[in-house]
């Protein structure tokens, strides 16, 4: 079946400046990367640091890092980065893959064992390769056998038990189930940086506070209760491996794959149930909750008691409801991060901002900029131990707005709303900053949807501009000695910034930085080039999304190409659009040359509906010309897929 055409008509008589902005910020990125690669890289796309030696690096923690550097290079490319970016990112992807096995932290391209938390960053990387390139035979390889390590598809990763429905360690992988919490000697020693977090146990005899880790002795004793209660069973966090196992899904559509995180997740949503709703965070090897801390629902590894708590256990619970979701439909699925939100925000409480000693306090400077210690501020606890909930903090938006993402329903928008009015912080407001999650400007975006901040998509291109022109100055004064800097150097000065490009083309908020798939109303191929991505000179922008439609006006500012572009229904094809409404010109155009056509002539169009019922659309666009749709939409009507459109082209 062909899909259905539709040419712009209307001159872009008053080019709008986001347009303009949008196709400078895409560029200037695409360019960014040279500088990086050519300051941070060996010839061969490692990284430069330390020289190797056999104890070199002897640590379970670090993997993460180093893909983070890179983690969004294809993304840019998906969006109508330039075509050295595909070239790049895989190059990277492979040399830092490299990199980590001699290391010692890879095993068979894949992370030998670690917490779901910190994989989740590194693999949102590979996600965003397989997306942009699914025929690739090597991507497809990969991508099968690292699902199968959770599928015990390879003897030497037997990591699940379909029995008890558990991941079979907290620290997993390409070895399987890597038992205990320490490499060599069993003890958590004082570190400054983690003073922030507390202390993961408040029953360990002798330590009544942080400090007192700096006691070789009893650091050795809290050592030893964190490997026998953090080294083996399942936990809540491991719900991110279902993100591996959907994109196996997503790349070659084998039932097998839905089919385990159908099983995974409903065992999850079963503890939840059996637990007031809330997620417990721990499971012995025998299936039960709280086998190994005397039956307590909290206390697991990145569980509800340290470090983070609601901030990954709730980033657990969108990603696991979100997969379900996509791969089956069933809107159930999303009660899982439901009930997370609505427990945890029904916990919450007024206090000043100087009471409070926030443990993720560097992650709300959008909404704490402008407050003093004496501001009032609903905050919610994040953590629980055994002397109840604590840790309170500014509620995440992040979470509710990723579940309005997907449904557009007012329960979920009521979500967001409570958040809003409940906050001293004018969400209209662009903050100029970037956290590691480039995100952070969720607000903003949404109040231009709504109509309430008609400028976000200038000012937001224009900020994340200044942050591209902010990282090169870094890199040019960069001088540090790469071979001893941190595992985290690289990342902090990654160029490429991605969520305004997100949210104002794709119609989206950034995704689920710690494992999470890129959940969209639309995405863009290039016809012309047959990849990936808005053509040349071609600038997008979502301006309204509703249940059931959603308005994308498309630019093409080029005076002397067309340009021909297919528009997606979701990142994978599993929307439908039903119908586009949208204005065809009536009048003449250009006019008449000579004296009297000195002055353009008056445009006057009419408002034209085609019906589609496709995934696809396709749009060609003339010389400086511009369109406005509106997309009547069905969501989550096909299945989802990587697929690409060119065989669908006539």
């Amino acid at each position: 079946m062909s899909i259905v055409t539709i040419t712009a008509s209307v001159p872009s008589v008053s080019t709008p400046s986001w347009a303009v902005w949008q196709r400078k910020l895409i560029d200037t990125m695409s360019k960014s990367v040279y500088p990086f690669l050519s300051k941070y890289t060996e010839a061969d796309g490692t990284l430069i640091w330390r020289e190797y030696h056999d104890d070199s690096y002897q640590s379970r923690d670090g993997a993460d890092d180093f893909y983070e550097s890179f983690y969004n290079w294809a993304l840019l490319y998906l969006l109508g980065g330039g075509d050295h970016l595909l070239e790049f990112a895989q190059r990277e992807w492979d040399a830092v893959t490299q990199q980590l096995t001699k290391l010692g932290l890879v095993n068979k391209e894949y992370e030998r064992g670690y917490d779901q938390f910190h994989q989740g960053e590194s693999y949102i990387y590979f996600y965003f390769l397989c997306l942009v390139n699914p025929t690739h035979p090597q991507l497809i390889e990969r991508a099968k056998r690292f699902a199968g390590f959770y599928l015990n598809e390879d003897p030497d990763a037997q990591n699940y038990d379909a029995d008890n429905k558990i991941i079979r360690a907290p620290h997993n992988g390409s070895v399987g189930p890597r038992w205990g919490y320490f490499d060599g000697e069993i003890s958590y020693a004082w570190y400054p940086y983690m003073s922030p977090y507390g202390l993961p146990y408040e029953d360990v005899e002798g330590v009544s506070s942080y400090e007192d880790l700096k006691d070789p002795i009893l650091a050795q004793r809290m050592g030893q209760v964190m490997e026998a209660r953090m080294g083996k069973g399942d936990v809540a966090t491991n719900l991110i491996v279902t993100s591996l196992v959907a994109n196996a899904y997503l790349m070659t559509g084998e039932d097998k794959y839905r089919e385990w995180i159908v099983d995974y997740v409903d065992a999850w949503r079963d503890r939840a149930k059996q637990n007031g709703g809330l997620l417990p965070d721990n499971v012995g090897l025998s299936g039960h909750v709280g086998e190994y801390i005397n039956g307590k629902w909290y206390g697991g590894l990145y569980g509800w008691s340290w470090p983070h708590g609601y901030y990954n256990i709730g980033m657990a619970a969108i990603v696991a409801g979100t997969n379900a979701y996509l791969l089956t439909s069933n809107s159930e699925y999303l009660d899982l991060p439901r009930s997370q939100i609505d427990a945890i925000y029904q916990l919450g409480e007024t206090h000043t901002l100087g009471s409070l000693a926030m443990s993720l306090g560097h992650h709300w400077i959008g909404m704490l900029h402008e407050h003093t210690p004496d501001t009032k501020v609903f905050v919610v606890p994040y953590r629980y131990q055994d002397s109840g909930w604590f840790d309170y903090q500014i509620p995440t938006p992040v979470y509710p707005i990723a579940l309005w993402n997907l449904t557009f329903q007012q329960e979920d928008w009521a979500r967001v709303e409570q958040l809003r009015n409940a906050s001293l912080t004018d969400w209209r407001q662009v903050i100029p900053f970037r956290n590691k999650e480039d995100a952070g400007h969720e607000q903003p975006w949404l109040c231009f949807l709504k109509g309430e901040n008609p400028s976000y998509p200038e000012t937001i291109l224009s900020e994340s501009y200044f942050k591209v022109a902010r990282r090169m100055e870094m890199i040019r004064q960069d001088k540090s000695d790469l071979t001893q800097v941190s595992i985290h150097h690289w990342q902090e000065l990654n160029p490429v910034t991605t969520e305004a490009l997100i949210q104002l083309t794709l119609g989206a908020p950034q995704v689920i930085y710690n494992g999470g798939l890129l959940m969209c109303q639309v995405r863009y191929f290039d016809v012309q080039r047959q990849r990936p991505g808005l053509p040349d000179d071609t600038a997008a922008l979502v301006e309204k999304i509703e249940a059931d439609h959603i308005v994308v006006q498309l630019i093409n500012l080029s005076v002397f190409e067309a340009r021909d572009v297919i528009i997606q229904a979701g990142a994978f094809g599993e929307h439908q659009f039903i119908s586009a409404e949208y204005e065809k010109r009536t009048s003449e155009y250009p006019g008449v040359h000579g004296p009297s056509g000195y002055a353009a002539p008056e445009l006057s169009s009419e408002t034209r509906t085609i019906t589609i019922n496709d995934n696809l659309l396709r749009v060609q666009l003339p010389p400086t010309t511009e369109i406005r749709l509106q997309l009547e939409m069905k969501r989550f009507a096909n299945t989802p897929s990587y697929h690409l459109p060119w065989d669908r082209l006539s």
